[in-house]
Formats: structure tokens, sequence, C-alpha cells
């Protein structure tokens, strides 16, 4: 992590950056931490749909458990609040913890389906001209969203097949499980076919169609708050451009650091001056900023 912030800091003027971030429009700030709940609140509504044929949940409580699992992945390892946000909902309504992780699975599926799916659009329907400024840059990510989509078929393919066919996943865990003690063998047993009784959303198409339906206004809005906040920090992006930086940043989160420090920052200062003619300060006094909407009313809710 401290290297990644390093490398993020590494040509800034503090002083101008600090600059930068005490200029920013408060009202466009507002705005962004208005669109982030508004994402907390789609990602309840989508996940009521997938946790529908276990047994459900209350919009608000999926709310809630959904911000504290956000806040849970920002300060501990290895991202607990996964695990944390299906444990409490399954912990309340008496539900499986194994089953409802399964929903958790599936909504890291569906945000990849989203992601891709705008940035396709963006490379197919607005001005690609940003190519031209970073060719190298502008051809890693997009040979990186084609790869990323064929994960994304694969990974699909894989969850169907055990949805609508759980003996064949019951199968491969004996087969993997053989050399276990009876007991451990039996327990990692119960568990895949717990998972696989999660994935009852992908055995029903329109259930599916439903949960990736409410994935697209979702990462739309993601990418508003991208956009919004760029804005703030003097940031000339257009609106479109927001889905290019968007893709980028779900890069940069996956780096393993905590709170995703150092990823997030980098990724977000390379697009904002590769592509969209930022000076290094105003994107790192972006970047900042943009995490801390993000990191800071999330921790507070969530606490």
């Amino acid at each position: 992590m401290l290297a990644l912030v390093g490398v993020f800091l590494r040509n800034a003027n503090l002083a101008e950056v600090w600059h930068v971030v005490r200029t920013a429009h408060p009202g466009l700030l507002v705005t962004g931490v208005a669109c982030l709940f508004t994402t907390y609140v789609l990602r309840a509504v989508r996940w009521r749909v997938m946790l529908a044929p276990l047994g459900g949940v209350s919009l608000g409580y999926a709310f809630r458990a959904t911000v504290i699992g956000f806040a849970a992945s920002f300060v501990l390892p290895a991202r607990a609040g996964e695990f944390i946000k299906p444990w409490l909902v399954a912990r309340r309504e008496g539900l499986d913890p194994t089953a409802t992780f399964a929903t958790v699975v599936i909504e890291r599926m569906l945000d990849l389906v989203a992601v891709l799916v705008l940035l396709g659009v963006f490379l197919l329907v607005f001005d690609p001209g940003v190519a031209a400024l970073d060719p190298a840059l502008f051809a890693a990510i997009r040979g990186g969203g084609l790869a990323a989509a064929g994960a994304a078929v694969a990974g699909m393919a894989l969850l169907m097949v055990c949805a609508s066919r759980p003996e064949v996943l019951a199968r491969l865990v004996a087969a993997l499980t053989g050399w276990l003690p009876a007991r451990a063998r039996t327990l990692v047993r119960e568990l895949a076919a717990a998972f696989a009784g999660g994935l009852a959303v992908v055995r029903d198409p329109a259930r599916l169609a439903t949960a990736l339906a409410w994935s697209l206004p979702l990462w739309i809005v993601i990418a508003a708050q991208i956009w919004v906040v760029s804005l703030a920090l003097g940031v000339a992006m257009p609106a479109a451009g927001s889905l290019l930086i968007m893709a980028l940043l779900v890069v940069g989160v996956a780096v393993p650091t905590p709170g995703a420090v150092g990823g997030f920052h980098e990724a977000y200062r390379i697009g904002a001056t590769a592509f969209f003619g930022a000076d290094n300060d105003h994107a790192v006094g972006a970047a900042i900023v943009l995490h801390a909407v993000g990191f800071v009313p999330t921790l507070v809710a969530g606490a």
C-alpha cells in the first residue's frame, strides 16, 4: 500500500493539491454523497431480488447490511464485509448463511457484467477519440475488458451449471474432498449443497434478468458520482468519460490494499491525466476527495 501511495504522490505538489481540495465545489460534493447512498439503495433492491427464493429480507435491513458490509471491507482485511453482510441477514432472517453468501457471489458477477456493458457503450456509442491520447493505455483497457468479458461469461456459465445441476457440483466436491476426514468431508459437502441452493436466482431467467436490470442503473449512478466529484475538483471530464474512469477504478480497487488505498487513487490519476487533460495536482486532489466521498460517509453510516 505504501509503495502505491508513493507512486501516486511522486510528482504531486502537495501545497497545490491542498488548494485544489480546499476549493472544491461543496454542492457537487454533496451531490456525490447523495449518489453514494443511492447506489446502496439500488444494491439493496437488487439483493432482495436474489434473496427472495431463499425467504427474502426487508428493504431496510438489506440496505443496513449492505452499508455495514462496505464499511467493514474498508477497514478489515480480505474484503471481510463480503462475508459479514450475508451473515448479518442470515442471522436476522433465519436463512442459511452459505446460501446467502452465494447471492453475494452472483452480485459481484452482475457488477462485472454491468461495468463491461457500460464500458462497451462508451467505446461503441460515444466518441472514442480519447484512444489517440494514450494508445497504449487505451489498448490495455480494451484488451482487459475483452479478457474480463470472457471471464464473466465463464463465471456465469459455471454458476448456471452449479444452480441447474447441483449433482455436478456435488460430484466435483466429492472428488476434491475424498482425502479429508469423514466429518470435515461431510461439512464441506453440506456447505456446497447450501451454496448451490443460494444460486436459485440463476435458475430463474426472469429473476436473473431483473437483477441485471437493476445493476445497470446502479453503475450509472456510480459513474455519475465520479463525474460530479471530478467536476467539483476542477477536472473537466465529459459525463460519458466517467464510464472509462469507472472501468479503471474497478481495476484499481481489485488491488488488495486496506480500503483500496493506493490502487484506487493511482487508477483515477492515470485516467484523468491520460485521457481528460487534467494536470497532475488536480487529478491527485480529485482522486483523494473521490475516495473520501465514498469512504467517510460509508464508515459513519456503517458504524
